[in-house]
């Protein structure tokens, strides 16, 4: 329904009276427009009420529900019949409210009736109470003395069976006659419970209690310790390690006897004593007596004493083999369940710190380090008698190979030792120690021969040939084996692979490996001696040839080998080409003495390449006594002679250097040194005549000399006869070779 339609539109004839209908055409009187003001407030109040407003919405709502129409009729009697309805509405509200004012009357009248009747109930409640009070508290007090009781009665029983032992059961751990069983265990895992809990009796008001029971519980642990450490002792005499099926008793008993470390130790001591006896009886069986193996009988080891390397091979690896299986079966017996056994040293060292060495020390038990020291008592006797018998085979052999060949032995068994029983153990220390006397032995050797070849000077000639001497090529030998032997060895490819890595040459220097004192002792004396015998030798010549084969021997032998030339390649190859200096020096001197070059060197001496150019006079040449034209025609004879053969005899100047390849490359820096000087010479002997006036074609070094040949045809007898005089006293036709020339001959 729409809002506008109540009023009438703006502008018909029933909306205004024909007063307002033109107001400018009359005047109006102040009634009339006072009316007039109101009206039009009026209007533009309502025009300017936003119908959008919830009011004016919910009003027209409620003029639309009530189906009003628009007439004028109906809009003066709207207003009162709306305050009609209010009215009707508020008087049935005041009736309303009239109802509940009667309610609430009568519900005041039964909130005082119930009033009353609480208070007389609360007075019958209180009486009661005062009534019943002394009986409550009696029957309070009552429960609490039962509930006390109780407790007690609990805590009386819990303390009775966690506290008190039966006879019977005590019987059991102290009785000789009773078995060791899980019934012992099992009394003593209690015994050894209430021991460890009386401590907090003690702690108690009354301590007279806990200290009974503590004394007793300690009498009957002490009692139990003992019998098991006598049945312990006892089943270890007849006990087999070889058995796999070692009894579980044993390893249990092991455990808790741990808890005491002084009877376990003590246990541990007559146990070592007793495989002590076993392993040595059963080596000494092993090198006398043959071993019945089915229908072939194995052969005792002193059946091959008479080769130390195999004797004594068969008995490290017979200590060897028995130390595995002594290890495996103590393992068994020891460790097989876990850390108990170190659990129980544990707190026996704790229970009884007097046991410790060290009052500082930790309370810690190493399992394997026990057993590899008790595997190592277990064999002090097989230790002992391998030492004795190592020594004495030692001693009485002299090849110092062999010997060495022992030394690798022990090496390797003593890194197998250390890992299996520990690097500290008796058997690691004991073939360190092996080893060390057997290369003292090696080394005793190697000194006693130095010895005997110094007293014999026939050994210490040089050889005609200047080759090695033969006590070097002897001692070399010897050192090949030795080095392949060192090779062989786990130890020598270690430190193959250390050496032949990626270091500098000042760190291969000072590289030290184990093969080094074999080194100083197999190899240095030796070469010692035979460097020194090339003081008998008259030429120095002779000496450095000599030298020079023994370094080079030398080399040659220990090159292959990289941890021998670690520390003894560089001093060599540094001697080397001092040699090589020497003998190139000797080869340059022979080819020019042979050549008659020396000659003109000489006396071009002080026309040496120091002197600047300025101060030379080349003029003085031709007077020298060298470069007389007979005297220079029979050096270039002499040069020409040479010349054809002159590499080949070179080469044999040199021929006892046992290095084909060093003497070529010797040979070839003497022959370059030799082009050198004689290019020297020949500057000379140039600048000589062109300082007389005596030119040189400039078609060649020689092309004057074809020009005097052929200049009686070409410059008439004038000019030949002036080439004729220059022929005469020209130094370059009497000395035709040139440098190119010598160096195709003598490449």
């Amino acid at each position: 329904m729409a809002t506008g339609s109540y009023f009438p539109p703006s502008g018909t004839a029933s909306s205004l009276s024909p007063r307002t209908a033109s107001p400018a055409s009359s005047p109006l009187s102040p009634p009339l427009q006072q009316r007039s003001n109101a009206l039009s407030n009026r209007l533009t109040s309502v025009l300017s009420v936003s119908y959008a407003d919830s009011d004016i919405r919910d009003a027209l709502e409620t003029l639309s529900l009530r189906g009003v129409r628009n007439t004028a009729e109906v809009r003066r009697q709207l207003r009162l019949d709306v305050q009609k309805e209010v009215v009707d509405c508020n008087a049935e509200i005041v009736r309303d409210f009239g109802n509940v004012a009667e309610q609430l009357k009568r519900i005041g009248t039964v909130i005082s009736s119930l009033k009353e009747t609480c208070d007389e109930m609360r007075k019958h409640i209180v009486s009661a109470k005062q009534d019943t009070n002394p009986i409550l508290e009696e029957a309070s007090a009552l429960l609490s003395r039962k509930k006390e009781a109780e407790t007690k009665q609990h805590l009386l029983d819990a303390f009775t069976k966690h506290f008190i032992v039966s006879d019977d059961e005590l019987l059991v751990l102290a009785s000789a006659e009773e078995p060791i069983n899980d019934k012992f265990f099992d009394v003593l895992a209690r015994v050894r419970t209430v021991h460890r809990d009386c401590e907090a009796l003690l702690g108690a008001e009354n301590e007279r209690l806990g200290l009974e029971l503590m004394e007793k519980s300690s009498r009957s642990l002490n009692s139990a310790y003992q019998k098991l450490y006598r049945w312990i002792q006892k089943e270890f005499k007849s006990l087999n390690l070889e058995d796999p099926r070692i009894s579980s008793t044993i390893r249990r008993a092991l455990r808790v006897l741990a808890e005491r470390p002084s009877l376990f130790h003590s246990c541990l001591d007559f146990f070592a004593e007793a495989r002590d006896y076993v392993l040595s009886d059963s080596f000494h069986y092993a090198l006398t007596d043959a071993v019945s193996g089915g229908d072939n009988a194995v052969k005792p080891i002193e059946f091959s004493a008479h080769d130390p390397l195999r004797y004594i091979g068969d008995m490290l690896a017979w200590v060897h083999s028995t130390t595995v299986s002594e290890r495996e079966a103590l393992e068994a017996l020891f460790v097989a369940d876990g850390e108990e056994l170190a659990k129980g040293i544990q707190a026996g060292l704790s229970s009884e710190p007097w046991s410790r060495i060290n009052e500082d020390e930790a309370i810690s038990f190493d399992g394997q380090k026990a057993l590899s020291d008790l595997v190592s008592r277990d064999l002090i006797g097989v230790a002992r008698s391998l030492r004795q018998r190592v020594e004495l085979v030692i001693q009485g052999h002299d090849d110092p190979v062999t010997c060495y060949k022992v030394v690798n032995l022990l090496s390797f068994y003593q890194t197998t030792f250390a890992k299996l029983v520990g690097p500290h153990s008796n058997l690691a220390e004991l073939l360190q120690a092996l080893e060390k006397f057997t290369l003292n032995h090696f080394q005793t050797l190697m000194r006693d021969e130095v010895s005997k070849i110094s007293t014999d000077h026939s050994a210490l000639a040089p050889p005609e040939d200047l080759s090695a001497p033969q006590f070097l090529l002897d001692s070399l030998e010897v050192l090949t084996s030795l080095m392949k032997t060192h090779e062989a060895s786990l130890d020598g490819t270690q430190e193959q692979n250390a050496s032949s890595g990626s270091t500098t040459t000042g760190e291969q220097q000072a590289i030290e490996n184990k093969f080094t004192p074999v080194l100083h002792a197999a190899l240095d004396p030796f070469f010692n001696l035979a460097k020194a015998s090339a003081d008998e030798l008259p030429t120095s010549t002779a000496r450095a040839i000599y030298l020079t084969n023994i370094h080079i021997t030398t080399r040659l032998t220990i090159s292959p080998f990289p941890f021998a030339t670690a520390t003894h390649l560089q001093p060599i190859s540094t001697t080397l080409s001092a040699l090589r200096l020497t003998l190139l020096e000797i080869q340059h001197k022979y080819l020019l003495k042979t050549s008659g070059l020396q000659t003109l060197l000489t006396a071009l001496a002080s026309f040496s390449s120091d002197t600047s150019v300025e101060k030379r006079d080349l003029s003085t040449v031709p007077t020298l006594p060298a470069f007389q034209p007979s005297s220079l025609i029979a050096t270039s004879q002499q040069l020409d002679d040479f010349l054809p053969s002159a590499l080949m005899d070179a080469t044999e100047n040199l021929k006892r250097v046992q290095s084909a390849a060093f003497v070529k490359s010797v040979t070839e820096e003497a022959v370059e040194a030799f082009v050198r000087d004689f290019e020297f010479v020949e500057g000379m002997i140039l600048g000589a005549d062109e300082g007389r006036g005596v030119g040189v074609g400039v078609g060649g070094q020689i092309d004057g000399v074809d020009r005097d040949r052929d200049g009686g045809e070409e410059g008439g007898e004038d000019e030949g006869e002036k080439e004729g005089e220059e022929e005469e006293t020209s130094l370059r036709r009497l000395f035709p070779r040139t440098t190119g020339e010598i160096r195709v001959l003598l490449s």
